[in-house]
């Protein structure tokens, strides 16, 4: 993939707004960016992790209940720490701050339980185009992924549920992008669409039905193209 920023944004969605923004903000300590409605009753409200993006999108109507997705932890790298540190916030995510260099990460890094390892290796390192740097652990930019077997994987838990529901990459062209991964065997979320003169972006699946955003976004990228 040809990126527009070489970090992986992470998004989750959540109930209730408050606690969650008190936590990210003073617990963890994200810069708070601005808020983006996305539409559908749905207020995303943009912090700064380590230059990726959390998205931390709050519904209106509540999250229906769903199972887990694979996304299971977020590690932070932060400089001046000195072991690590665990943490869990007002929904139960999981949140660990490290020292950089711990596992390799020097930037952020998120740990996913898959049902099927070999699936999981082909999807980062053929269909996405990730480096692999050691034995279950992919890079994307300065963002890490490692992935390990799990038996408490739902299959297609789907985007709409609580917690990490998916990650952003930002790319130049994200239509492009979108066929490629079509091509080389990943699954349509949703074909690329426009948002205003924000972005235009897509959706596809993994092998467990985790979603991942192709972004391209007019602030990185420039004038953005209308619908095909």
């Amino acid at each position: 993939m040809k990126l527009a920023k070489p970090r992986v944004d992470v998004a989750l969605f959540t109930a209730t707004a408050e606690p969650m923004l008190q936590f990210w903000q003073q617990e963890v300590g994200l810069p708070y960016e601005e808020p983006l409605p996305t539409g559908g009753g749905n207020m995303q409200h943009r912090h700064d992790l380590s230059g990726s993006v959390l998205k931390l999108n709050h519904r209106r109507d509540g999250v229906p209940e769903a199972p887990p997705s694979g996304y299971r932890e977020v590690w932070i790298a932060r400089q001046g720490v000195t072991e690590v540190r665990r943490l869990e916030d007002p929904d139960g995510n999981r949140i660990v701050i490290c020292p950089p260099g711990t596992d390799g990460i020097e930037q952020i890094g998120v740990r996913m339980r898959v049902r099927d390892v070999a699936a999981h290796a082909h999807w980062f390192g053929h269909v996405l185009g990730f480096e692999e740097v050691a034995e279950n652990t992919y890079r994307c930019g300065e963002t890490l992924f490692f992935i390990e077997p799990g038996d408490d994987v739902a299959e297609d838990a789907g985007i709409a549920g609580g917690g990490f529901r998916y990650l952003t990459i930002q790319v130049w062209d994200c239509d492009a992008e979108h066929a490629g991964v079509l091509e080389r065997g990943g699954r349509e979320g949703s074909p690329p669409r426009t948002l205003g003169e924000v972005a235009r972006f897509s959706m596809v699946c993994d092998p467990d039905g985790n979603w991942v955003e192709i972004s391209q976004r007019a602030s990185l990228t420039g004038p953005l193209p209308t619908d095909r």
